[in-house]
């Protein structure tokens, strides 16, 4: 997602009346796309798309089916499963970012939506650190303590690695529980870096 553009969500559902009123609660802070079938999700589907909201229950194409192809495809958006189809422990490997239990309101869309894309933005973040972090240990192993002290660009990459760090640190602050969940549930399943090196 750009700087400045609107989030992309699309919303996916067999029934076309829950998917508009989806699409309508959400079309003032978002731009919103509606697929009507997992066959036309799958059409819908690219790298513009921010978050995706899934429903399991579909004829042919299940969400289930449309979730694993968004993985292979290595799509990077956030997925919750918006479905009546109670939870079992088949979850526990669904590649999913959130699941959510029809019936849902206008706020607990909007919830769900906020909490994926300050996730999203966290990661995004925490992989720059961690790129900035290794540079930064590179040069610190490699390279003598004048060398890196008349470094203009290693004063850049220092300031900059701090920026980023009180970023992530004030994001944190912001967190919720459930956003913590989420935050690690993503850390753990492999889709997102380390912090990279600490400081010394």
């Amino acid at each position: 997602m750009s700087s400045g553009d609107l989030p992309t969500v699309l919303v996916v559902d067999d029934e076309p009346d829950v998917a508009d009123a989806y699409a309508a609660q959400l079309s003032s802070e978002y731009r919103v796309e509606t697929a009507y079938s997992g066959e036309e999700a799958l059409d819908e589907l690219g790298p513009d798309v921010d978050v995706v909201l899934l429903d399991r229950r579909m004829p042919g194409v299940s969400g289930d089916d449309v979730l694993d192809e968004i993985r292979e495809r290595g799509l990077d958006c956030r997925v919750a499963m918006v479905t009546a189809v109670d939870p079992d422990f088949d979850i526990i490997e669904m590649p999913f970012d959130d699941y959510v239990i029809k019936p849902v309101s206008r706020d607990d869309l909007f919830e769900t939506l906020e909490r994926l894309l300050t996730c999203a933005e966290y990661e995004a973040k925490l992989r720059e650190y961690y790129v900035l972090s290794t540079k930064y240990a590179t040069l610190l192993a490699n390279k003598s303590d004048a060398a890196l002290e008349n470094s203009e660009e290693f004063a850049d990459l220092t300031a900059r690695r701090e920026e980023v760090r009180e970023q992530l640190d004030a994001r944190v602050e912001q967190f919720d529980d459930e956003d913590f969940a989420a935050v690690f549930r993503e850390l753990h399943d492999g889709r997102t870096v380390a912090a990279g090196p600490s400081d010394e």
